[in-house]
Formats: structure tokens, C-alpha cells, sequence
């Protein structure tokens, strides 16, 4: 069974989710956030791993189930980051973010005998998974985070370094406020449509 990781920040404020800010308030966008966090974590809790690891910037709350081992994110930039939630992990390692709330566990379920790496592609050019055979820090050191260009990079160098890569389907980051209605409308049963159906509605009033 593969580890599970979610690297995700304390859903504060001011700290999260900022290009949800207008037009939400920074308390808004980190409500939304903290919703995306909660299914996020229901649906890692919900599949079967050896274990479910939350990667944490900042403390846990009460949106954080039982079953989590919580590690601190290390300091730099978000490369490094990344690289070093996979050096604390031993054995097959998924790794995804707090940004896809449609997730699934069916998505989630995934078997590395006859392949070395899982990618999952995000719509705006990153990638919203990660998952390898064996985990190796490097992969990920040096990638540039957070451009249009971001998930062909750290793609290539998942095939550049010989491995055998499954491509898991693309799904569209929650960042601006039109992502979030499409989020939303793609996973309408979840805590995250909830949360952005009655913001709309106090929003309206």
C-alpha cells in the first residue's frame, strides 16, 4: 500500500487562497479554503494507504479527521518544500495538495507494479499529483512552482530520470473564483459547493 501526503497551509486569513480576494474577503477565502481542506482530507482518509500524512504549514485545527500523521513543512520555496514531504517517506508515495476538493478516492487508489511515477496534471499547467515508486527528493528540487509551464517541467524530469509514468486525469486547481464555481459544480455534494453556495447567498443579501 502506498503512503498518502496532503501539503496544504493552516486555512488562515490573509494566508490562503489570496487570488479568491475580490471577490471574497480574506475570511471567505480562507473559509473556502478550510472547506477544500476538509473533503480533501475525508477523501485521503477514506482510501486505503499504510499511511495518510498531512504536511502542514502552520497548526491543525478542527478540520483536520483522525488518522493523520502531522509533519511541519520545511522552510524555502514551495520545490523544496515538496521535495522534502517525499525524502520523510519510505515506499510508493502519492503526494496531492489541498486545491482539488473534487478528488476522489477511486482517483486516489493507485498501484506502481508496472510503473515507477503517477502524475496528475492540473488545468492550469501545474499538477495537482505526484506519486513515486520510490521516493527521490531530487525529482523535485529546482522544478519551477507555480507557472503556466510548472507540470511540463516536473514531468519531463520524471521521464528524463528513466521512469516508467502513468498520467492521472487532469483536474482544475480552486485559485480564482471561477475555478471554484467550476470546482463546485463538479463535486456538488462536497463541504466545498456548500461553503460557496452560502457565501453566494450572505454574498446576494
Amino acid at each position: 500500500m502506498s503512503t498518502l501526503l496532503v501539503i496544504a497551509k493552516e486555512p488562515r486569513p490573509g494566508r490562503v487562497k489570496t487570488r479568491l480576494t475580490p471577490p471574497f474577503t480574506p475570511r471567505e477565502a480562507a473559509l473556502l479554503a478550510e472547506a477544500a481542506l476538509v473533503d480533501t482530507l475525508r477523501t485521503v482518509a477514506a482510501t486505503p494507504a499504510s499511511r495518510h500524512v498531512l504536511v502542514l504549514e502552520g497548526a491543525p485545527g478542527r478540520w483536520l479527521p483522525p488518522g493523520f500523521d502531522v509533519v511541519p513543512q520545511c522552510a524555502g520555496g514551495l520545490d523544496e518544500r515538496l521535495a522534502a514531504a517525499f525524502a520523510g517517506c519510505e515506499g510508493p508515495t502519492l503526494l496531492i495538495g489541498m486545491d482539488t476538493p473534487q478528488v476522489t478516492p477511486e482517483l486516489l487508489t493507485v498501484d506502481f507494479a508496472d510503473c515507477d511515477a503517477y502524475f496528475g496534471p492540473a488545468e492550469d499547467g501545474g499538477f495537482w499529483a505526484l506519486g513515486l515508486a520510490t521516493p527521490d527528493p531530487e525529482l523535485l528540487r529546482g522544478v519551477p512552482m507555480s507557472t503556466p509551464t510548472t507540470g511540463a517541467v516536473q514531468r519531463d524530469r520524471l521521464t528524463a530520470a528513466g521512469l516508467r509514468v502513468r498520467e492521472l486525469p487532469a483536474l482544475r486547481d480552486v485559485d480564482t473564483a471561477a475555478d471554484a464555481e467550476a470546482v463546485a459544480a463538479a463535486a456538488p455534494g462536497g463541504r466545498f459547493a456548500a461553503e460557496l453556495a452560502r457565501l453566494r447567498a450572505v454574498n446576494r443579501r
